[in-house]
């Protein structure tokens, strides 16, 4: 089969929910990702930083494997001999006093807003019903009816309503927008991204997330972070939040919490805070499966062991100062944390981030645009400074072609 009999047959059986870059991808290691005609390519877009520890990492794989050899599933029915040690582990990691597993992002941020609203009603006292959650224009938490009603991005939102309630949005990054929406005295948290990914890796202020977790704690409101695109070293940081030193009341992993080898999330938090949903008032059949609780631990294991984190870092100040060297009327703004970087592409002859996107792919680099105008940028971690400089050069060639 040609990569364009398998795209065809995708078109055929598939939704057509996804508008995918024309390439059929068969096999990945480490920081490249190989299609099915044989060629090679630079993953820079990494799952969209699922796999922050390289494709099919060893390390990970095989606590996949060895777990799928003994037992898969019990559901939360039972106790299996995996979570409790995954739960210590994590818990730990991060510094809280207990997790809620789950599978996917959005259940994650599902679960934060449940938990959210149930400590507004049994902690804080807000009437049954009354209870308000702050969002951000221009957010991106996931997929699902609830998350989609707070989204502003006409894409995601449009003909999905009856849109669910009990939602205030303010701008990103204004403190004086936030400050106002405090003074209700029901509102119970603020969830929000630390970095804005899908949005176009917007960086706040500096200052921006420790004002957020003041401001929180002085009107008893929870400060909810997803980070579950900007944790896991993606930024420079174990978390984004630990650039300003911050810690979230309720705090929302995935993604690359698996190494992308299988779907886990997690929801972190402090007792007072996780304690007020009781049994039988929240779940998920394969949270905290043997499976997913061997793979976390492994998946966090190889960030520590790795310095993935200080990779990041370091490599992404090289990424962005080499971009910015690149002489092209296309490039109009160059952003980023760690490896989480955008590229803002002024259209030029007619050709548009897309076009520089199927030209890099061409080169042999993988991305993907955002919102039409901005290419968005996230090598594996364990990328190295040799493979990182030969990627730019030819982002830098693809975007060049144009001028």
């Amino acid at each position: 089969m040609t990569t364009q009999d398998y795209i065809n047959r995708e078109e055929k059986y598939g939704a057509h929910n996804y508008h995918p870059i024309p390439v059929v991808l068969d096999r990945g290691e480490g920081v490249f990702l190989w299609d099915v005609e044989g060629k090679r390519y630079y993953d820079f877009l990494s799952a969209y930083s699922a796999v922050n520890q390289g494709h099919c990492h060893p390390k990970i794989v095989n606590a996949l494997i060895e777990q799928a050899g003994k037992l898969c599933l019990t559901s939360r029915a039972f106790h299996n001999s995996c979570l409790g040690e995954y739960e210590e582990y994590i818990t730990n990691y991060f510094g809280y006093e207990k997790v809620l597993p789950m599978n996917t992002g959005v259940e994650g941020d599902e679960t934060a807003l449940k938990l959210c609203r149930k400590w507004g009603y049994l902690k804080k006292g807000i009437p049954d019903g009354k209870a308000k959650i702050i969002v951000c224009q221009n957010n991106f938490h996931g997929r699902t009816i609830t998350i989609v009603s707070i989204s502003t991005d006409p894409d995601a939102r449009k003909d999905y309503g009856p849109y669910t309630p009990g939602f205030v949005t303010i701008p990103y990054n204004d403190i004086p927008a936030l400050e106002k929406e405090l003074q209700d005295p029901d509102v119970a948290g603020f969830l929000v991204e630390p970095i804005q990914g899908e949005a176009g890796v917007f960086v706040p202020d500096e200052g921006y997330l420790k004002n957020v977790s003041q401001l929180c704690k002085k009107n008893n409101v929870l400060f909810i972070a997803d980070e579950v695109q900007t944790g896991i070293a993606r930024t420079g940081r174990m978390l984004a939040c630990d650039h300003e030193n911050v810690r979230p009341d309720i705090l929302i992993l995935g993604k690359a919490l698996s190494g992308g080898v299988y779907p886990v999330s997690a929801v972190l938090a402090d007792d007072d805070i996780m304690l007020t949903i009781k049994p039988g008032e929240h779940g998920s059949t394969y949270g905290g499966n043997p499976v997913a609780a061997k793979v976390a631990m492994a998946a966090l294991e190889v960030v520590k062991d790795e310095n993935l984190a200080e990779n990041a870092e370091k490599l992404g100040k090289v990424f962005r100062e080499e971009l910015l060297k690149v002489d092209s009327e296309m490039i109009g703004l160059v952003r980023g944390r760690g490896l989480l970087n955008a590229v803002v592409i002024r259209p030029r002859n007619g050709k548009t981030a897309l076009d520089v996107c199927l030209k890099m792919k061409e080169y042999g680099v993988l991305a993907k645009p955002t919102h039409g105008h901005i290419i968005r940028f996230a090598p594996p971690l364990v990328i190295d400074e040799q493979q990182l400089l030969e990627a730019v050069s030819l982002i830098a060639r693809s975007i060049k072609d144009f001028d």
